[in-house]
């Protein structure tokens, strides 16, 4: 009969990297399976290939790359604490089993995949908490106020079951995606082995192994894995802001002209929608330490694109900026293995990504505060407005 070992480890962890060694030594199995795919596995053996600075900037996926660097810093630091590379331990049970001519089984999710899934998965409110508590994790441990950390302790069930817990209400969606269908992918690929392997050790984080051993006593509970790896299109709640902001604009524009309040009126409610596009998009540019030029920019289309759901004003701004600091090739491992806020500030790629997202959040901040001081600004009723503008379209099409 088939046995299958599962390994909890913690993946900035010193013990783990000795257990696992430990583990594969007495259990001496004829497969270790780890929690690892192709793309992650070529990282931590070779080194990451770094794409090309033009295809990153043309993707536009600024705010995922923050994000990732966050998520990173933060595990880089508790790294650092502990002495300890982040999947150390995967790679020692790689080498380890090498040494004693076992083979290796990848056995988790793409990472793009799970990415993806988990991205398209949460909803805006999971994604501004996750936000915050990443940015909130960042300045802790940058101030050193991240206070000891005990390692081994990640690895108690107790505290597994109430991480995972405070995670799931925190970002239940997140979760799902990140753990629980991780936790369904992984065992069947565990299980997969058992088919051809008597003995399979499975090196796997400490908290995926309650959801694996689960599915591993009842296989019958597996979702099937065609559910794990589809890529998830979620309703694009973006695009339909992005086309009423659009409508409601036009909307007040067509409703102004056929009031009768005067050509003088729709003229101002125009050079608002301009200035303070323009000027917020610029001073958020600014902030973000973009050079006078990318400003410019931002100044000078975030009216448009307001206007334009598929176009935004902090791409314009980062293109302008990319081209005055020159990013190269390098610029994005620099940036990933930044230690502190200091050190980002100095990379080229990092102020062109910052550009970027704070230039973004400065055209929708205009559209904001365009609809909330527009009407308080022309000193008109909107109630009159509509009334009379649709009563004066209304004649003009009826006739009457």
């Amino acid at each position: 009969m088939s046995e299958i070992r599962l390994v909890g480890t913690a993946h900035v962890s010193s013990e783990s990297v000795d257990e696992v060694r430990r583990e594969i030594v007495s259990f001496d199995p004829d497969i270790v399976a780890v929690e690892l795919d192709p793309p992650r596995y070529q990282t931590l053996k070779y080194g990451a290939e770094e794409p090309e600075i033009g295809e990153l900037l043309k993707s536009g996926n600024f705010t995922q790359l923050l994000v990732q660097w966050a998520l990173g810093y933060v595990q880089r630091q508790i790294g650092m604490d502990v002495g300890v590379e982040p999947g150390a331990e995967m790679k020692a049970a790689c080498e380890a089993a090498e040494e004693r001519g076992i083979r290796i089984a990848l056995v988790d999710r793409d990472i793009r995949v799970t990415l993806q899934r988990f991205w398209s998965s949460m909803t805006l409110l999971e994604k501004l908490r996750m936000g915050g508590a990443l940015l909130f994790s960042v300045f802790q441990i940058g101030r050193g106020g991240g206070g000891e950390i005990d390692i081994e302790s990640l690895k108690q069930q107790d505290v597994i079951d109430a991480a995972l817990e405070e995670f799931r209400r925190f970002a239940p969606n997140g979760a799902r995606a990140l753990i629980e269908e991780r936790d369904a992918y992984l065992a069947h690929q565990i299980l997969g082995l058992v088919r051809t392997n008597e003995r399979v050790l499975a090196v796997v984080g400490a908290g995926h192994v309650a959801g694996i051993r689960r599915y591993i006593e009842d296989p019958s509970a597996l979702p099937p894995i065609e559910d794990l790896v589809r890529t998830v299109k979620p309703f694009p709640w973006l695009r339909v802001i992005e086309v009423a902001v659009t409508a409601i604009f036009i909307g007040i524009l067509v409703l102004i002209a056929f009031s009768g309040v005067g050509v003088d009126l729709l003229v101002w409610a125009l050079l608002y929608w301009v200035l303070l596009h323009g000027v917020l998009t610029a001073v958020f540019t600014l902030v973000a330490g973009g050079h006078p030029l990318s400003a410019l920019t931002g100044f000078a289309v975030s009216w448009l694109t307001a206007i334009h759901p598929l176009i935004a004003a902090g791409w314009f701004s980062a293109i302008v900026e990319a081209k005055i600091r020159r990013p190269r090739k390098g610029d994005l491992k620099r940036l990933l293995e930044a230690s502190d806020l200091s050190d980002l500030r100095k990379n080229p790629l990092f102020r062109v990504v910052f550009v970027a997202a704070l230039a973004n959040v400065g055209s929708t901040l205009g559209t904001v505060a365009y609809f909330a001081l527009l009407f308080p600004a022309l000193g008109i009723d909107p109630t009159v407005l509509i009334s009379q503008g649709a009563a004066n379209i209304w004649s003009i099409l009826t006739g009457a």
